[in-house]
């Protein structure tokens, strides 16, 4: 079935977002920031002790709701000298409690954080803390956000106004990663993506070029093929190109992993709740478009040019199967030793389309390994890479957006548990050190280019409310991404 697909996040730009200077006597519902310790703000109307008294410490995220005459206040815990990242986590948490309510002010504005940076942060957190996939229910129960207004000091205005609409942006990349990920894999398909990649590019002024299965055996891209054989629907290859105005400062690529729906192919999954969740397989490939709609928006000065390897992998009479050998597009081989290792099969053509456009720099992103759930939980991705200045350009892009990374080795040591007895390299490498194998093999291909790689099989989704993160998919990489093109200038300096 086709999916005329509308991402709810087209909505997020109608969310009108205003920065005016305090202090303000909001008649609605007014959150207002108090620290751990310290006077509390006159616009609760309580002292701290009566917050103590109810359980309100004011750390981080701490919501207490205040029903007052002249309209609800939500005093909203900021800890001591907060960071952008506990601002984000705090608004998020306003935004929440005060659920059903279109219209919020607030006065997260603390001086231990620049202006600009605060008010990104709220921004993100108080859209991205409301954010529900609600495409498919007949009767959705949640109300949309339609105002946010920004309280901060006189002197702060200018900068805060700049912020905020640069924080206004990035959620919107997440909420559209949010949504590709949230759809099911029976009414986003690989087609599916590709025609949402034509829709969302042309309006953000991109180039999209689609490569449809007769242009990928006539291209030779034997991974993306291998993976897709078990397959009823076709695979794409989309390139979406983004060129600044003037001249470019680099030339960045971008690669993701776009499985629609991962059944594990021959190397059938178990059927549980992971298994379920199979339809975010291509989540990365779905930040990467939702990064690249905001480019512009964003200034970014750099070429940047995105490959997005889309299929579903399914188990049929015609699947690959256990030892057969793909031939990707740059010649090598691959055995094939489990099928449900088929991400990294994907990106082999990828990264090849990369290299031959000449890219200064790559960054892939992916959910490609359980290993890296097991190391490092639901809320850190493992990030690897060849090269000091690109894996450091994304662990800057990580803390500035509170998209947690921790860089694992990669230890070349592993590299012969991924030899074969008949072809260039087998797709697995073993029982242990899963997230390196998989890097080190995605690694052949990448070849002397610098180049990080993102493995977000973790904070793909969250199964609960938390700070920024809603229930559901968490749109991890879009914002972290956006931050990566935004500072990017060409070829790193060598590493030693």
């Amino acid at each position: 079935m086709s999916f005329d697909f509308v991402p709810s996040a087209t909505a997020v730009p109608a969310v009108r977002v205003r920065v005016i200077a305090g202090p303000t006597d909001h008649p609605g519902v007014l959150g207002v920031g108090v620290t751990a310790s310290g006077d509390v703000p006159d616009a609760v109307g309580l002292p701290r002790e009566t917050l103590t008294e109810w359980g309100f410490t004011g750390k981080p995220g701490q919501v207490l709701v205040v029903p007052r005459a002249d309209g609800t206040r939500i005093a909203v815990g900021t800890g001591d000298e907060p960071s952008a990242a506990d601002l984000r986590d705090a608004a998020a948490a306003f935004a929440r409690a005060a659920g059903r309510e279109a219209v919020l002010a607030t006065t997260l504005d603390p001086s231990s954080v620049p202006a600009a940076d605060a008010a990104a942060a709220v921004v993100e957190g108080a859209i991205l803390g409301r954010y529900r996939y609600d495409e498919l229910r007949s009767e959705p129960d949640t109300v949309a956000l339609e105002e946010l207004v920004l309280v901060v000091d006189p002197a702060r205005v200018t900068e805060a106004e700049q912020g905020a609409a640069r924080g206004h942006v990035l959620a919107r990349a997440a909420a559209i990663s949010r949504d590709l990920a949230s759809a099911p894999g029976s009414t986003l398909t690989a087609p599916d993506l590709a025609d949402v990649a034509v829709r969302l590019g042309e309006a953000a002024g991109l180039e999209v070029t689609v490569h449809d299965k007769a242009a990928l055996v006539e291209m030779g891209c034997g991974g993306l093929l291998g993976v897709n054989a078990g397959s009823v629907v076709e695979p794409r290859m989309i390139r979406i190109s983004y060129a600044p105005d003037g001249e470019a400062e680099g030339h960045l690529g971008l690669v993701g992993k776009g499985i629609m729906y991962d059944s594990g192919g021959i190397s059938l999954k178990p059927s549980n709740a992971m298994h379920a969740a199979m339809k975010m397989d291509m989540t990365g490939a779905g930040a990467i478009l939702a990064t690249m709609t905001v480019l512009r928006d964003l200034g970014v000065r750099s070429r940047v040019t995105a490959y997005l390897a889309c299929t579903d992998n399914m188990p049929s009479g015609s699947a690959t199967k256990l030892g057969d050998v793909l031939v990707t597009r740059s010649g090598r081989t691959i055995e094939v030793v489990n099928t449900d290792a088929e991400g990294r099969l994907v990106l082999s053509d990828a990264i090849t389309l990369a290299n031959e456009d000449g890219v200064d720099a790559i960054v892939d992103i992916a959910t490609l390994t359980g290993a890296a759930l097991a190391a490092l939980g639901p809320l850190t991705a493992a990030v690897l890479g060849n090269d000091d200045g690109v894996v450091g350009q994304v662990e800057t892009a990580a803390r500035r957006t509170d998209e947690r990374v921790w860089r694992l080795p990669l230890d070349e040591r592993y590299r012969p548990w991924m030899d074969s007895e008949i072809a260039d390299i087998k797709n697995l490498g073993g029982e242990f050190a899963g997230s390196i194998t998989a890097a080190l093999f995605l690694a052949e291909w990448v070849g002397e280019t610098p180049w990080a790689h993102v493995d977000i099989a973790g904070p793909m989704r969250s199964d609960t409310d938390d700070a920024w993160r809603t229930k559901g998919a968490t749109g991890f990489g879009a914002r972290l991404l956006a931050e990566v093109a935004a500072a990017f200038g060409g070829r790193p300096a060598p590493t030693a």
